[in-house]
């Protein structure tokens, strides 16, 4: 048999394989909607990939209906011939009917309906619904769901946010006239709610995100309920997903204002100290460190370090066993525990615990110069006490003096 011709105007510029919902671009260029939305979605510039010129956006793609019946009429005249019939495309989805349903999320006996329309929307129209404001909608029933104590439809609520969020100006605006938001999220953690894991560590990413929205003023006048409850989630560790979460939203806010000093108040340095304790994995192990690094900064979070009787300890036993970046926050722990806090106790325990050791074993490894250096900065200071120490090998002694 004969290979079949397939008609050039049938094929997609982008993906080059026959079209199965033809759509024509303000330059006249035709093109399958999948790759055309996915190609004005992800490249750098909105541009017609055929005339390189501007495309304003994905609203001003036309259906061809003409070209598809086409292409219809010609896959099933050869499907004998091994081509798959093309089906009817959905209909687009309008701008009106999202409104609809975003307003019939006020009505008590309809959002949960037109939440679950909106939740399978969005698995396919993400940036569509963020443009026609679907993510402050969400916002704002998750906020009226807090307010009256409702669990029912937050799942979804989540859900269609998470998959609906884009680092916009739109979302950031209502991150920061909504900043009931956090409470919201936060409040999920403690509910008692349907399918726990899932909502929570859902929460989780959600919160992750509008963190990282906020303003610095919002990120200031967090409470240190906030903190207590993100410690919760790592005590809790209910999903690696969700303990990652609570990692990177306590380093995104420790920068700002007081926060620091109201994480180590909540008992952070305890917490982070038992959690390393359980050996999590690698990405988990970068994300203490550097949560432990930013918190020994401060005389409180250094003090509170010490007084976990295995701090020192784990630390040391982590440094060239885990990754360079690993390797890098906890020489700068020790470095700041050294400066700060050199009691003749704490550079004893360094001593019994390995850590001046291990300082010795970076400066022989195949580590950064910039490393080296800091770990010999390390030891210097204290040589004297070191030096006597049967505790650490002479060798490795003259290896940083």
């Amino acid at each position: 048999m004969d290979e079949i011709e397939i008609p050039q105007y049938f094929i997609c510029p982008i993906s080059l394989q026959i079209m199965k919902d033809p759509v024509t671009a303000v330059t006249g260029i035709t093109y399958d909607r999948e790759s055309i939305e996915q190609w004005l979605k992800t490249a750098k510039d909105t541009i017609c990939p055929v005339t390189k010129e501007v495309l304003p956006s994905s609203s001003c793609l036309t259906p061809n209906h003409t070209l598809r019946r086409l292409i219809q009429a010609w896959s099933t005249e050869n499907a004998s011939g091994g081509i798959d019939r093309v089906p009817t495309p959905k209909s687009p989805l309008c701008k009106s009917r999202l409104l609809k349903l975003i307003r019939e999320l006020e009505v008590p006996g309809l959002y949960v309906n037109a939440l679950k329309k909106l939740q399978v929307l969005a698995k396919d129209n993400s940036k569509f619904m963020e443009e026609a404001g679907v993510p402050k909608a969400m916002v704002l029933l998750l906020i009226r769901c807090c307010n009256q104590s409702k669990t029912i439809g937050v799942e979804q609520a989540l859900r269609i946010l998470y998959l609906t969020w884009t680092p916009s100006s739109e979302i950031k605006a209502a991150v920061n006239e909504n900043h009931r938001i956090i409470d919201c999220l936060t409040w999920i953690q403690g509910c008692d709610i349907a399918n726990p894991v899932v909502v929570k560590t859902l929460a989780m990413q959600v919160l992750k995100r509008v963190i990282e929205a906020a303003n610095t003023r919002l990120l200031e006048k967090l409470k240190p309920e906030f903190m207590e409850e993100m410690l919760r989630v790592l005590k809790l560790k209910f999903s690696q997903q969700a303990t990652k979460s609570a990692l990177q939203i306590l380093i995104q806010v420790c920068l700002w204002g007081r926060n620091r000093s109201k994480i180590v108040q909540a008992n952070a340095m305890f917490e982070l100290v038992e959690l390393e304790l359980e050996k999590p994995e690698k990405n988990i192990t970068e994300l203490i460190f550097n949560l432990l690094a930013h918190l020994c900064s401060c005389a409180d979070g250094r003090a509170e370090f010490l007084s976990h009787a295995g701090s020192i300890a784990m630390v040391a036993k982590r440094i060239l066993r885990v990754s360079p970046a690993t390797d890098d926050q906890a020489v700068h722990i020790l470095s700041l525990i050294s400066k700060n806090a050199a009691t003749k106790e704490v550079l004893s325990e360094m001593l019994r615990v390995g850590a001046v050791t291990k300082l010795c074993m970076v400066i022989q490894a195949d580590c950064s110069t910039y490393l080296k250096q800091k770990a010999r900065e390390v030891l210097r200071p204290h040589s004297n006490l070191w030096n006597n120490s049967p505790c650490i090998a002479v060798y490795l002694l003259t290896r940083y003096q």
